[in-house]
Formats: C-alpha cells, structure tokens, sequence
C-alpha cells in the first residue's frame, strides 16, 4: 500500500505544479523539486530493506560478495543519474541531464571493470 501513497503524493505534485506553472513557474519547478526529494527518500527507505536482505544472501554465498556489492554499487549510480539527470531536464537543461546521462555511463562502464578483468582472466586461465 506504500506504493498507492507514493502515486497519490506525486499525482498531487504534478497537480500542484500545474496550477503554479500559469502563475509562478519557478514555484512549479520548487514544487516538482520536492515531490522528487520525497520520492527519492521514500526510495532510498526500501533501497536500505533491500540491503539488510542481501546480508543474509551474503551468509549464504561468501565467494560472490564483491559481485553483490558491485551491483549495488552500479544500481546507485544508475538510479543517482537518472533522477539528477530527471530533474535537469524538467528544469529545462537537458544539455545538461544528456552530460549527467554520459556521466552515469561511465561510472557503470568504471565499475564494472574489476569483473570485465575477472571474466578476461577466467577465460585466459581455460585458454592454457
């Protein structure tokens, strides 16, 4: 039922920021802002279940751990992107969310190295 509450709060968000946006468009953008900062926060509460879950996972499974942390690492810096990059482009500088879009490529592209490196091993090692 969270999930309901969240679509209420952002459909009243974009009903609020319609009726500033013919008055006052920067307190549309400050309104929009907001309901994007609860959202985020809202998500960042399930992001912390999600982690104390895995933990146990991570009893289980010892010898992929770094894989798992790797993943979480990569998903926060996708989701991190995605939502500065939202924001600059309803802020109209999608300029600017194009670079932070690029940016989180890289970083992904970043992260994954280590494992890029372990598969290129691994398939070294079954080469002879």
């Amino acid at each position: 039922m969270e999930f309901v509450r969240i679509g209420m709060l952002a459909v009243a968000g974009i009903a609020l920021g319609i009726q500033f946006r013919n008055q006052k468009q920067e307190y549309s953008l400050y309104v929009g802002l907001a309901v994007c900062l609860l959202i985020f926060s809202c998500t960042l509460a399930y992001m912390g279940q999600v982690k104390e879950q895995m933990g146990e996972i991570f009893a289980f499974v010892a010898s992929g751990r770094q894989y798992f942390v790797l993943l979480f690492k990569v998903a926060g810096i996708t989701w991190v992107c995605e939502f500065v990059a939202g924001v600059c482009r309803d802020s109209g500088f999608s300029a600017v969310a194009a670079q932070m879009e690029l940016f989180g490529k890289m970083a992904v592209l970043f992260a994954g190295m280590p494992v890029i490196l372990a598969l290129a091993k691994t398939v070294a090692g079954f080469a002879g």
